[in-house]
């Protein structure tokens, strides 16, 4: 037991200082070959951590082996522009003037929900409110907003239809009948809903209409029998 002890004791001094030495981005938001690295420095702790046939030389040499190519992967993102995009990726720019990007969404295996999500997290809840919002490298996610976007969120929209498909959960919620948005693609142009990017509708009766490889717009409409949510 107490050799396990004075094993564990010395992997976990070793782990701080090479962690400690690979800088603070290591411990915030890492990029992936920094997020494999951690990884593999994890796994190569723990067994001789926990069998003590395994000499304890062989983890801390491991580990430091892991530290050296961390510092060589790190030099050539720094150094080498082409590998810097190949090793640690680009930004994807999600949301532009158009409207969704539904092209960089799908390289980033990502759909509108999991878009509409990031923005309630940064406080943004209306489609039409931001000029911009992309996805960062390392995955955070950042958006612009236009100048008023406080006065154009006064509702809370619901998605209507996700990349062709009604939602009949937030249908229910809003008290009205499928048929109902139905009409209004028709009245739009749109004959098909397997055709919509998006289709949001909030209680004050503004939608957002986005259609697969057209520019977004915004409209309003009346709800029948003055219904709101």
């Amino acid at each position: 037991m107490i050799l396990v002890i004075i094993r564990t004791t010395i992997i976990y001094a070793v782990l701080l200082i090479v962690m400690r030495l690979m800088g603070k981005r290591q411990i915030g938001e890492m990029q992936p070959f920094e997020l494999v690295i951690t990884l593999l420095i994890a796994e190569l702790a723990c067994i001789p951590m926990a069998d003590t046939s395994i000499p304890l030389l062989y983890g801390v040499v491991s580990v430091l082996a892991i530290f050296v190519l961390h510092e060589l992967v790190t030099l050539l993102d720094l150094k080498v522009k082409p590998l810097k995009s190949l090793l640690s990726g680009k930004p994807s720019v999600v949301v532009n003037k158009n409207g969704i990007d539904d092209y960089q969404l799908k390289r980033n295996n990502l759909d509108v929900s999991d878009l509409i999500e990031s923005l309630r997290t940064a406080g943004y809840f209306s489609l039409d409110c931001i000029d911009y919002a992309l996805y960062e490298s390392n995955g955070t996610f950042s958006a612009l907003p236009k100048e008023d976007y406080e006065q154009m969120q006064t509702s809370l929209p619901l998605v209507i239809i996700d990349n062709g498909k009604f939602n009949g959960k937030n249908i229910a919620i809003t008290g009205l009948e499928k048929q109902f948005f139905v009409d209004i693609l028709r009245e739009r142009g749109v004959k098909r809903e397997k055709d919509v990017l998006v289709l949001t509708a909030d209680g004050e009766g503004k939608m957002y209409l986005q259609v697969k490889g057209k520019k977004f717009h915004t409209f309003r409409v009346s709800y029948p029998d003055g219904k709101t949510w």
